[in-house]
């Protein structure tokens, strides 16, 4: 949405504004009003006009304009109604130099997580990717996916469903029994992308993926969605929600650690962690900054900067 079309919408949702006074206002024509206007009731916004002038009465259900419209963080929104990989997307537009933008669909088509597994991703649900280009050495660059999964957290959390993670980048509801793995039912997960060199980040694209308002039998199996546990979220507020918790931990990513560490799943727990050929098994006692698990292993303690982690039952 360009700033002068959100001009126009934020003056006409404080009550009616005539197009004369929104065109003296924002220094444009009258058509020019008429205009912005007729693009906003294009993308879903409903806009009455009258003697009194111009009125908000309603906002799109979900879409890029509608995400846009009261979002307190610095992105502007791409939105599809299906695309391949959100993800594919925000790459191109970090390529080219975007910062900010959040590239957010209805439905992938092409949707994948960690080491290429294929993802889920169908119509209801939030597929989002963020386009970022952070001033922050590359070793820090973890500490975005660690603010990413308490974001999505604390929007699952305030959607009345009762979240936590598993380390490193999934959102996780429930203890593990039935069907779910152990930790619990999966609800989201977190793919997060980079270039840059050894000393400094050219671009950063983090994809969160959340199954909002998806029936649960059309999930993998051990998957969960927002609806089947607490009932449908309204997208909108979510991502908006999302997008701000976000915005407020990538600019503390201590803060960030910190804040993963209070909803983490796995501290605590008898863990395997698979790196390659290699195994760490032991139990996880924290989380070290920028997103290093710490494990206690019969020959020690060790940091595990990446890898498959799996919850183990108690010896």
């Amino acid at each position: 949405m360009n700033d002068t079309r959100r001009a126009v919408l934020e003056r006409i949702a404080g009550g009616p504004v005539t197009g004369p006074a929104l065109a003296d206002d924002l220094g444009v024509s009258r058509n020019a009003v008429w205009k912005h206007v007729e693009a906003l009731r294009e993308a879903g916004f409903e806009i009455t006009g009258g003697g009194a002038g111009y009125d908000l009465d309603g906002v799109p259900e979900f879409g890029g304009p509608a995400v846009e419209f009261g979002l307190d963080a610095p992105f502007s929104v791409e939105y599809h109604d299906a695309i391949g990989s959100t993800n594919d997307r925000a790459r191109e537009l970090a390529a080219d130099g975007a910062v900010d933008v959040a590239v957010l669909a209805d439905e992938q088509t092409g949707g994948r997580g960690r080491l290429d597994r294929e993802w889920s991703a169908p119509s209801g649900g939030v597929w989002v990717s963020l386009v970022l280009g952070p001033d922050l050495p590359a070793a820090h660059a973890p500490a975005l996916t660690l603010a990413a999964a308490v974001a999505t957290t604390d929007a699952a959390r305030e959607a009345g469903v009762p979240a936590e993670i598993k380390w490193p980048n999934d959102v996780l509801v429930g203890d593990g029994d039935g069907d779910g793995e152990r930790g619990g039912r999966k609800l989201a997960g977190i793919l997060t992308e980079m270039e840059g060199e050894a000393d400094s980040v050219s671009w950063v694209v983090v994809g969160v993926g959340v199954n909002a308002n998806v029936p649960v039998e059309t999930l993998p199996e051990g998957a969960t969605s927002i609806e089947a546990e607490a009932g449908p979220v309204d997208r909108r507020a979510f991502v908006q929600r999302l997008l701000e918790r976000f915005d407020d931990l990538r600019r503390d990513p201590e803060a960030a650690v910190e804040a993963w560490r209070e909803r983490a799943a796995t501290i605590g727990q008898r863990v395997r962690v698979e790196r390659g050929d290699d195994e760490i098994v032991g139990e996880a006692v924290d989380v070290a900054f920028p997103g290093a698990l710490v494990i206690d292993t019969d020959d020690g303690r060790v940091r595990v900067h990446a890898g498959d982690c799996e919850h183990l039952r108690p010896v």
